[in-house]
């Protein structure tokens, strides 16, 4: 070894750190390339008794170097914590899962139990998951609290191994009787995607231990976040969600929102620049109204969310008595709706929990709204009628087509709607005054047959119901006392579900752009006279008048055909709204 390498090496070792059970050679750039220029360092390995955690990371181990480590390693029962990540800087690709088996190999044959595995930084790819497979389905594995291979190219592939892998460790943990029970698990930046999340949903649904879940930047679409959405309302002590910068759009965060109901230990919420959108925000909204007793921070920056959306994630967010940070920065708020949103939240005293706005991108182009959102794969987006039933039925169990892939098991379907006369079957295809002042009292009836899990046609038939009002006082009446029927099964329910179907209303009265290809209505002022008898009843909550009234305030335009009754229904929910206070 020559002497330049040797007094590099002294003089590196000089600056470790020792103590608490701790070896560290954290950050120290040394290039270990054979068994000879790591002859010192397997000494320090060897002498160290209780050696509990080891750093090597910010060094470059070649594969000769690894496989002296291991044979040091081969007799440290005890070690239980290996922080290796950025390890291989200029290595070959070809070298890294030889390297990465060795090291594997000597944890194995010592008998370790680790807690900690920390392979972050290291540009190994599927071939790498290859490395540590066999470690992570050992017994020295069985133990693992914490895993992290950020930013380490996986890919589809490698995510595919990792699930089968952490799949087989909990298979053969279990019937030892002492089951695998990670609880952090980090892996942003690995281009995981869609087949790599739902592999590595299928680990986490088996474990229901995880802690905090680290998955940003993988390039996962509604797809995969409707499988791992499925995966997290089985892990009930979940504090962290981070999948920031994935493409969630309504499908994922409806899916997304419907776990989060069950979860009552979230304390850090992040779906920042996840195209979350106005009708995600408008579900997450519900949930933070009915659940998420202890959140502290809720980021959904960057998801195109307009001004009336954040501020009713805004007013959700300022009931949390724990909330401490609210992200909507970066959002399509415009100047006027970010002053309104930071005055809505300083008016309560809330304006330090709100972070930034100055990456706001402003309001949103008229243009925009006449054509079909595109996906990231550049396809018109198809219409979401039965996506949306899925996620705001309260007792949905996993996304159908998740469920059958995986081979899991869901609840029987909710009991089938009882036959119809032929009179309600022919109002529904038909209506008309005539029509529902003939069913008598059949009209009650009526409610039986929407189906509270289908905003879209829940939306629908309401609005078919109240285009036939008028003045006349028998129609009046029965169209009125059917509307009341109706409503209070649709918003009688939680939080999710009724906030679904008001925000499937909001798109079809034109007041909320939403995604698909759904059709606005054409309004007329019976229907919005409904509403305003509607939000003056019980059955309708100051939280779902707010909620209305806040889009009807800023997109009231929509509405100038109908002016008169407009304003009637704006002062009645000013007045609901009002009464709140």
């Amino acid at each position: 070894m020559a002497s330049d390498d040797i007094s590099q090496l002294a003089d590196a070792l000089s600056k470790t750190h020792v103590g608490d059970g701790e070896l560290s050679y954290k950050g120290l750039g040394l290039k270990l390339d054979n068994a000879e220029s790591v002859e010192e360092l397997v000494r320090d390995i060897e002498q160290y008794h209780g050696l509990r955690a080891l750093r090597l990371e910010g060094n470059t181990v070649g594969v000769d170097a690894a496989r002296a480590i291991a044979k040091a390693l081969e007799n440290k029962d005890l070690l239980q914590r290996c922080y290796w990540s950025d390890l291989f800087t200029g290595r070959l690709r070809s070298e890294i899962p030889t390297a990465l088996r060795s090291l594997g190999s000597g944890l194995m044959s010592a008998g370790a139990r680790l807690t900690e595995l920390d392979l972050s930084d290291n540009a190994f790819g599927p071939d790498g998951v290859k490395g540590i497979e066999q470690l992570l389905k050992s017994p020295s594995c069985h133990t693992l609290m914490e895993l992290r291979l950020n930013n380490c190219g996986m890919g589809i592939g490698g995510g595919k191994i990792l699930a089968e892998a952490l799949i087989e460790c909990h298979r053969q943990s279990s019937a030892l009787g002492a089951p695998l029970k990670l609880r952090v698990f980090i892996a942003g930046r690995n281009r995981l995607e869609n087949e790599g999340a739902r592999a590595l949903a299928k680990a986490f649904q088996l474990m229901g231990s995880l802690e905090e879940v680290h998955m940003p930047q993988n390039g996962i679409n509604y797809a995969g976040v409707m499988a791992l959405a499925s995966a997290m309302r089985h892990n009930p002590e979940l504090r962290v969600l981070n999948f920031n910068d994935n493409t969630f759009t309504k499908r994922g965060t409806l899916a997304m929102a419907q776990a989060l109901r069950h979860l009552r230990n979230v304390q850090v919420i992040n779906f920042g620049d996840c195209l979350v959108r106005c009708e995600g925000a408008i579900a997450l909204a519900a949930v933070l109204r009915e659940g998420l007793p202890i959140l502290k921070e809720l980021n959904l920056s960057f998801g195109e969310i307009t001004e009336a959306a954040a501020l009713v994630v805004a007013n959700a967010a300022m009931d949390k008595p724990t909330m401490e940070k609210v992200d909507l920065n970066g959002n399509c708020l415009g100047e006027e709706g970010c002053e309104a949103l930071r005055e809505a939240m300083e008016n309560l005293h809330k304006g330090d929990m709100l972070a930034s706005l100055s990456d706001d991108e402003g309001e949103p182009d008229d243009e925009d709204d006449e054509d079909g959102e595109e996906n990231d794969d550049g396809e018109e987006e198809e219409a979401e009628e039965e996506d949306v039933s899925d996620h705001c039925n309260e007792d949905n169990e996993e996304d159908d087509e998740f469920v059958k892939e995986n081979g899991m098991s869901r609840k029987d379907d909710s009991p089938a709607k009882p036959q119809s006369p032929a009179e309600i079957l022919s109002f529904l295809s038909c209506p008309s005054a005539e029509k529902l002042l003939q069913l008598g009292e059949m009209r009650t009836d009526l409610q039986q047959q929407v189906d509270a899990t289908d905003p879209n046609n829940a939306a629908d038939v309401l609005l078919n119901i109240a285009s036939l009002y008028n003045e006349e006082p028998e129609t009046k009446t029965a169209v009125l006392e059917t509307i009341d029927s109706l409503l209070k099964k649709l918003l009688c329910g939680s939080a999710l579900p009724s906030y679904c179907f008001l925000s499937t209303l909001l798109v079809r009265m034109g007041l909320l752009k939403g995604e698909g290809k759904m059709k606005k209505v054409s309004l007329v002022p019976g229907q919005l006279l409904c509403l305003e008898h509607a939000v003056q009843q019980d059955y309708f909550t100051q939280h779902q008048a707010s909620l209305l009234h806040t889009f009807l305030s800023k997109n009231g335009d929509a509405l100038k055909s109908c002016s008169s009754s407009k304003d009637r229904l704006n002062s009645a929910l000013e007045k609901r709204c009002l009464d709140q206070h």
